[in-house]
């Protein structure tokens, strides 16, 4: 008999959940407490539900190759970069693809998660869910938790002195859908992650004067690279993690600065990071012309209101402030979950490989999704859904709790003494962080074996993009079509640009043949060199201008 898998959220990583469940031979049940799939990405007018969806304009930014499912490409004429209408509908087609809808009960809210009297025994759990007012019982044998970052809205009103007396409107960025109702409006945004960003950016074309407020300012990078390439591609790749983990961190950071600083002078725009705070990144390319034209006007972090004015940190005063948008993200919780699991599971700490909870006697319980990754969220979350469902059947193993509390006791002592700093919360490196999932489950690509077996291939996966398909060329749910869709994603990078193709443009010349005769020698001795350190400076000078970026790290955070 099946094992039984209650799947809490339909959104990306809910139904990424449901396919590997089905791929393990288990039976997902999946509990949407809305009216469709999509999660965040299923757009509505208004958010009355209490749900956080995507703003009318929002686009994508990680690029369509990058942030796929990794055995479901995006068709070829998709934009690489996307409205929300567009990638909904690459959710349906993965739904309607693999069947998925038939496993998802709508309008069903969970409303407790509880361990079963004999759970050390069984790992079973009792879950609890209301349909239109009618609640229903029943026993599952594990438990995926797909509700992801953006429950919660954080509005810390209690940090801004006089902001009860402040006469204007005030809005968290769940709100808001479009910029009508803003015309003529001063309006001021706290906080510069990407929705900030955005939301400043639309804003300033409608608004009289938009004031946008950082208190730690950020790295602003753009969806294309300097040739025009997808800038996710250009910079997520094997060969640059590798030559990363050779070089000392601080010359990495300095290296990454000095190439967003060719691209944008931030101190002058002011968005350069307070010194001391940590670095992050946002993806936006209209922002810094927003400010050149004098649309947005950035200011420092705001210390307090007045009846119509806010006060910052500077000692400036704005005027008239119509409008205060909070973009000051989200408090994830799992309000279905009993103490003390509810708050050791929102402690990233306290999850393996920020999955399975370290104190279950039985590892039947997976927190999909819970993630900040330098790159496409979906593909981690796919990933993680692959491990946990291969747990759950006991094909993979993971350590004894008291083994994983011990060690993560021993950690917080470590950060409480200021030994080691707190990571917890900060972005993974997507590559190692997909590659450490990836080799749980044994479908980690083998770069030695590869080059033997396919050296053209090997080329593509170490010195290419790290595109999902990447983690379907072996092991457990192998793809018949990894293969091609890896030598293949220029060509559907490409497809949707070629819609004007001047006569006289000479084709490029071709390097099929070239890669075929050159590729596995090429390759065989790079990989040579690669682990042998003290030539690291002798890839620095070549490899480097071969591949268009300096030592690129992916900084960027996504949707």
């Amino acid at each position: 008999m099946a094992k039984r898998v209650a799947v809490i959220g339909a959104g990306v990583s809910g139904l990424s959940s449901i396919k590997c469940c089905l791929d393990e031979n288990l039976e997902p049940t999946c509990f949407e407490r809305s009216d469709d799939f999509g999660g965040l990405w299923k757009f509505t007018e208004d958010s009355k539900d209490g749900m956080t969806r995507v703003y009318r304009t929002l686009v994508t930014n990680v690029c369509k190759e990058m942030s796929c499912y990794s055995d479901f490409p995006f068709q070829e004429d998709y934009p690489n970069f996307m409205r929300h209408e567009k990638f909904w509908d690459y959710l349906q087609e993965f739904v309607e693809r693999f069947d998925l809808l038939k496993y998802i009960r709508f309008k069903t809210t969970v409303c407790s998660v509880t361990k079963r009297p004999d759970f050390s025994e069984t790992g079973q759990w009792d879950v609890i869910t209301e349909t239109e007012g009618k609640q229903d019982r029943a026993v599952f044998d594990a438990v995926m938790v797909c509700t992801g970052h953006f429950l919660s809205p954080h509005l810390p009103l209690e940090s801004f002195p006089g902001i009860h007396n402040f006469k204007g409107q005030i809005l968290h960025s769940q709100e808001y859908k479009s910029p009508e109702g803003f015309q003529g409006k001063r309006v001021l945004v706290i906080g510069l992650g990407n929705t900030g960003g955005d939301i400043a950016v639309e804003l300033s074309r409608t608004a009289a004067q938009v004031l946008l407020s950082t208190r730690t300012g950020t790295w602003v990078i753009s969806r294309s690279s300097d040739r025009g390439y997808p800038f996710n591609m250009m910079i997520t790749r094997r060969c640059y993690t590798f030559i990363n983990q050779l070089l000392p961190p601080c010359f990495v950071n300095w290296l990454q600065e000095r190439q967003m600083s060719k691209r944008l002078n931030h101190e002058i725009y002011g968005l350069s990071i307070t010194k001391g705070k940590k670095k992050k990144f946002i993806v936006n390319d209209e922002l810094p012309t927003c400010i050149l034209c004098g649309l947005v006007t950035m200011k420092t972090g705001v210390k307090g209101f007045t009846e119509t004015s806010a006060i910052f940190e500077d000692g400036t005063v704005e005027a008239n402030i119509d409008i205060v948008i909070f973009t000051t993200g989200y408090i994830f919780s799992f309000p279905f979950l009993e103490e003390p699991l509810q708050s050791l599971c929102r402690k990233k700490i306290f999850l393996h490989k920020w999955v399975f909870p370290s104190s279950l006697e039985r590892a039947t319980l997976a927190i999909i999704g819970l993630i900040g990754l330098k790159g496409s969220i979906l593909s981690g979350t796919e990933l993680q859904a692959r491990w946990a469902t291969r747990v759950f059947k006991g094909l993979c193993q993971i350590p004894a709790p008291q083994k994983l509390m011990a060690e993560v006791t021993k950690k917080e002592e470590l950060i409480q003494r200021g030994v080691i700093a707190d990571t917890s919360q900060d972005k993974l490196d997507y590559i190692l962080y997909l590659d450490e999932l990836a080799a749980c489950i044994g479908a980690k690509p083998s770069l030695p074996l590869l080059l033997l077996r396919d050296p053209r291939l090997a080329w593509e996966v170490f010195f290419g993009p790290c595109t999902p398909y990447q983690y379907r060329l072996v092991g457990p749910g192998r793809w018949e079509g990894a293969r091609n869709a890896i030598l293949t994603q220029w060509d559907r990078t490409l497809k949707p640009l070629k819609t004007r193709v001047p006569p006289d443009t000479p084709k490029p010349a071709s390097t099929s043949h070239l890669l075929r005769a050159w590729g596995g020698p090429v390759l065989l001795a790079s990989l040579l060199l690669i682990y042998k350190s003290s030539l690291s400076k002798w890839m620095q000078d070549r490899l480097s201008p071969q591949l268009g970026l300096s030592f690129g790290c992916a900084p960027w955070s996504s949707w």
